[in-house]
């Protein structure tokens, strides 16, 4: 791996040479084996919290690590194209807009002793518009190359604040074109329903039934890029304790596995579809 400025990764991406990278500010990694019509994406995957915030936030360490989605870019890792933020959704979201991307409170509670200033905010923004500028250089490369392209947008979410059943696999499919690409996010859904788990879990799959899709990564994408799905796939957290903050490697493990060869899978009959 090598640490670039985010500069020479897009240069990288348009003369279509492979490297894996992080950016010179550490706040993103990006691994390109091949040049794919699919990519995997873990944009709440980081941790990182910069110290120069750490007096001022009212959340714990634990309390971070409970809303983030670890683990999320180990599930994918194997994959040709793979991109991941290193920096945790606190200091700010990439899968929200610009405005909204630092919190004021998260989850009902403050965040904030006192309110950032505008010079703490801009150095936060910055990492994450460069973020997306090199996630427009590489959707452009990829549109460009193949024609359709497909983005596996992977996410993790609490269970046991919710009063119900959830599933264990959730699709949010709101914001994309259902006339269009429907019947990829239900094939997606039926192979992700067939994964076998650990200590007799049921890997139930569902769309829209506890998030619908409504994360900035797969909308900036979906609204710059008319020929490239993005499925936003969220994993109930079966993986670890949620309030013992103690990850189940056996689960991650056999997530990991199986989706080397359901994504593959996935994709070459997307791509088969609409790059003839």
């Amino acid at each position: 791996m090598e640490r670039l400025p985010v500069s020479e990764i897009i240069e990288k991406i348009q003369n279509e040479i492979t490297f894996e990278a992080i950016a010179d500010d550490y706040s993103f990694t990006l691994k390109i084996d091949s040049y794919e019509p699919y990519v995997c994406g873990a944009v709440h995957d980081g941790h990182q919290f910069r110290t120069t915030l750490w007096d001022n936030c009212l959340h714990t360490e634990y309390d971070r690590w409970f809303e983030e989605d670890p683990c999320t870019k180990e599930m994918v890792k194997t994959h040709p194209i793979v991109i991941a933020g290193c920096d945790s959704r606190f200091e700010y979201d990439l899968n929200r807009d610009p405005v909204h991307a630092i919190y004021e409170d998260a989850w009902g509670k403050k965040l904030w002793r006192k309110p950032l200033s505008e010079a703490q905010k801009r150095l936060s923004l910055d990492k994450h518009a460069t973020f997306y500028l090199v996630v427009h250089a590489l959707l452009s490369k990829l549109e460009q190359k193949f024609g359709h392209v497909i983005v596996y947008d992977m996410h993790s979410y609490n269970w046991k604040r919710w009063d119900r059943e959830v599933p264990v696999i959730n699709l949010g499919t709101s914001n994309i074109d259902n006339d269009t690409y429907g019947k990829f996010a239900e094939s997606w859904r039926e192979s992700l329903s067939q994964l076998t788990l650990p200590h007799q879990i049921t890997a139930t799959s569902k769309i829209n039934d506890t998030f619908q899709g409504n994360g900035y990564f797969l909308k900036f994408i979906t609204q710059n890029f008319k020929k490239t799905l993005v499925l936003a796939t969220e994993f109930k957290k079966i993986y670890c304790d949620e309030y013992q903050q103690v990850i189940f490697p056996e689960v991650v493990h056999a997530i990991e596995q199986q989706l080397q060869d359901k994504i593959k899978a996935h994709a070459a009959t997307f791509n088969s579809t609409f790059n003839k």
